[in-house]
């Protein structure tokens, strides 16, 4: 275990601290998954039956990829997939005890971005969630160049690195932007600070680090020169939140 955990610590350069949703009836397995991917810097929440993870997928949370297990109780993969395709593109990797062409076929035709049969082996399964999460991310931002964010009165160039609030530009550091950036990202939403540590700052979040709400409130403070209504709202104790209309 240890050889691999310090084999999968080598392969983790590249990663951006995606999360990633299990559903699975496997607790064993599901307990292995986690220890693999947290080792390479990955989120990880796991679902042990089909109904608590489309509950968890559909939750508002923000999960770069979803590897769902066919055969659960309750409610199985195939089921899952079609409801969360009614209403989400969150990647999805399939994972089954039954490789036939069949269940292949069926989970792509429903929806799923790729498919992997149990027992499989960890590199591939790394480079199958690699692989997705890329196409997923070019696909999103139109071949690599990202749209430009309208919220609230805030206009977000990823492309250009510019932020304006009715048309006054925002003189922001590369931490505050990529912070304004992803509360655009998720308007309306909570976005925890251990998520804004590790996205933005690229590292988790220490006990008693106010590094972040120092950013915070210098990004505020800009905002405030220019805006007459609140744009950052405080959720205590969990993080941030950008409003989407004035309150």
């Amino acid at each position: 275990m240890d050889q691999v955990v310090k084999e999968l610590n080598t392969m983790s350069s590249d990663f951006h601290f995606q999360s990633i949703l299990v559903i699975d009836d496997d607790f064993e397995l599901s307990e292995m998954l986690c220890t693999y991917l947290k080792s390479m810097g990955y989120q990880v929440q796991v679902c042990n039956d089909g109904q608590e993870g489309l509950s968890e997928a559909v939750s508002g949370k923000h999960y770069d990829l979803i590897l769902l297990d066919v055969m659960m109780p309750k409610m199985d993969g195939f089921d899952v997939l079609k409801k969360l395709r009614a209403s989400h593109s969150t990647p999805v990797l399939m994972l089954t005890a039954r490789g036939d062409d069949y269940d292949r076929i069926l989970g792509l035709e429903m929806g799923a971005d790729d498919y992997l049969p149990k027992p499989f082996n960890h590199r591939e399964l790394v480079a199958r969630i690699k692989a997705i999460v890329r196409r997923h991310n070019i696909a999103a931002t139109g071949g690599g160049i990202e749209q430009d964010l309208f919220v609230n009165g805030v206009h977000l160039s990823p492309a250009s690195q510019l932020a304006k609030i009715d048309d006054v530009e925002l003189t922001l550091t590369t931490t505050e932007f990529q912070i304004l950036r992803l509360l655009m990202l998720n308007a309306a939403q909570r976005v925890t600070k251990e998520e804004i540590s590790l996205k933005i700052l690229g590292k988790p979040l220490q006990a008693f680090d106010r590094s972040i709400d120092m950013h915070v409130s210098n990004l505020r403070k800009k905002i405030s020169a220019v805006a007459v209504d609140e744009k950052i709202k405080t959720i205590r104790g969990v993080g941030y939140m950008l409003i989407i209309g004035s309150h």
